[in-house]
């Protein structure tokens, strides 16, 4: 029997793309390959957009949910894996007698990173807005972050064209052909002895924590109520970098009153 692990990361939870994946993954019988793992992925998006085709004229905004998806197999001491968007497998490795090294076994789909960027750029030579830096964070066509996704309908079809009233999702001009993909990244690894363990999360654990910071966490704590561990230091990290702005939006604040008074006329300094 195969064990199978999922992480998504939904905008929309009140929509089971959930239950879809796991549903398709449940249909395929016999050995697991990486075909039949590509194929839930096609079933999951096919079933998704089936549901927006039949919506979306009463609630435009479907058109705009999507998730990233992270799905791993474990077949005869092979573990399969296939992703969209940006989270993330690792796994933890023992090294000499206790120490763990992690490893990371999937590629984020992010707009962030230069390869992706490079990628889509070669996909659509002719469209010069393909990514776009936007308060200082690249997303494709000044929307969206991921190049990978289950939905995201409106990037995909124009069919599903969201309504320009809907600015935050508002396409500057209309869509020839797909900017996004539901084609996942699929590889397999062969189980070795010294994979202690993996870590399947999304993106809201990445931008905290480190790969290795995320393993050594594991290792050194009980496995009972782990994942509640990684939330809580990934939260800690968060509340630590907001503080760390804060203090140097205040610094600036304070900056830039010192120059205001330097540079005022005399009636108004002091």
């Amino acid at each position: 029997a195969s064990r199978v692990f999922l992480s998504m990361s939904q905008r929309e939870p009140q929509y089971n793309i959930i239950g879809i994946c796991e549903q398709s993954l449940a249909q395929e019988s016999g050995a697991v390959s990486e075909n039949v793992v590509r194929n839930a992925f096609s079933a999951t998006e096919e079933g998704f957009l089936s549901l927006v085709r039949r919506t979306h004229l009463i609630k435009p905004s479907i058109a705009a949910i999507g998730s990233c998806c992270l799905v791993g197999v474990i077949w005869r001491k092979t573990l399969y894996l296939a992703n969209l968007g940006d989270s993330r497998a690792v796994v933890g490795c023992l090294v000499g007698s206790n120490k763990i090294f992690a490893e990371q076994l999937t590629r984020d789909h992010n707009a962030s990173i230069e390869e992706v960027r490079q990628e889509l750029k070669s996909l659509h030579p002719d469209d010069s807005q393909i990514v776009v830096l936007k308060n200082g964070v690249w997303r494709i066509k000044g929307i969206i972050q991921v190049s990978r996704s289950i939905g995201d309908a409106y990037l995909k079809k124009q069919e599903f064209a969201v309504d320009p009233s809907i600015t935050r999702f508002h396409l500057s001009e209309p869509l020839r052909r797909p900017v996004l993909t539901s084609e996942p990244s699929i590889s397999t690894r062969l189980i070795r002895p010294q994979d202690s363990f993996v870590i399947f999360a999304s993106d809201g654990l990445w931008e905290h924590l480190t790969n290795q910071q995320a393993v050594e966490i594991v290792h050194n704590n009980p496995r009972e109520g782990i994942a509640r561990r990684l939330i809580k230091a990934a939260l800690k990290e968060a509340a630590r970098k907001r503080e760390m702005r804060r203090g140097m939006l205040l610094l600036l604040n304070f900056q830039f009153v010192g120059l205001l008074s330097q540079e005022a006329p005399p009636a108004f300094q002091g």
